[in-house]
C-alpha cells in the first residue's frame, strides 16, 4: 500500500483524537473486559506533548488519516496529557532508551502495514538522534506486532487507574 506520512500539527489533535477513541473501542477493545477498557482510556490516548516536540507522525492513505504515533526524547513511557506520573524530563540517549508512544490505528486499515510504517519512522528518528535503544509500553493489541519488530518483553504490567481498574500492559525494548 502507498502511505503518505507528516509530522502531526496542533491543528490535528481532533482528528487524532477521534482516530485514537475509536482504535481503542475496536481493535483493543476484544482483547478487554468493559473494566479493563475503561482504564485503557485513563491510561491512553494524547500526549500533546510529541506533537509539540515534533515527534508525532501522521500516515494517510490518500487524504484519509489511517494511523498515527510517535517516539519521545522524555521520560514518560506511556500515556495522555491526563495520565498521572508524567515526567517530561528528556533522555540521554547514551544510557536510556528512546520510547515508542501512542500508535494507533484505524480498524479499517488494520494489519496493512501502518504500524510497521510508524515503527520504521520512530526507530529511524530516535537512531537519528543517537538513541541504540527503544522501549514501549504494548497493549494486548499491540504485543504481536512489536513482537514480529524485534521486541522483547522486559517486564508485564498491571496498570491501576485513578478510579482504581486496572489493564495489564507489556513493556518491551530492542535494540535499534
Amino acid at each position: 500500500m502507498n502511505y503518505s506520512n507528516r509530522i502531526a500539527l496542533i491543528e490535528d489533535i481532533d482528528a487524532i483524537e477521534s482516530l485514537m477513541e475509536l482504535s481503542i473501542n475496536k481493535l483493543l477493545g476484544p482483547y478487554l473486559n468493559k473494566n479493563q477498557l475503561k482504564a485503557s482510556f485513563e491510561s491512553m490516548g494524547l500526549d500533546d506533548q510529541l506533537i509539540k516536540d515534533k515527534t508525532y507522525f501522521l500516515i494517510f492513505r490518500e487524504k484519509k488519516l489511517v494511523g498515527c504515533g510517535g517516539w519521545s526524547n522524555r521520560k514518560t513511557l506511556f500515556g495522555a496529557n491526563h495520565t498521572p506520573n508524567r515526567d517530561e524530563t528528556f533522555l540521554n540517549p547514551i544510557t536510556d532508551s528512546a520510547r515508542i508512544r501512542a500508535m494507533y490505528t484505524h480498524p479499517d486499515w488494520a494489519r496493512k502495514g501502518i504500524g510497521s510504517l510508524v515503527m520504521q519512522l520512530a526507530e529511524g528518528e530516535a537512531k537519528k538522534a543517537g538513541f541504540k535503544k527503544c522501549e514501549l509500553m504494548a497493549t494486548q493489541a499491540g504485543e504481536p506486532l512489536y513482537k514480529v519488530k524485534g521486541y522483547r518483553v522486559t517486564e508485564e504490567v498491571l496498570y491501576k487507574s485513578l478510579s482504581g481498574l486496572t489493564v495489564p500492559m507489556i513493556k518491551m525494548e530492542k535494540r535499534i
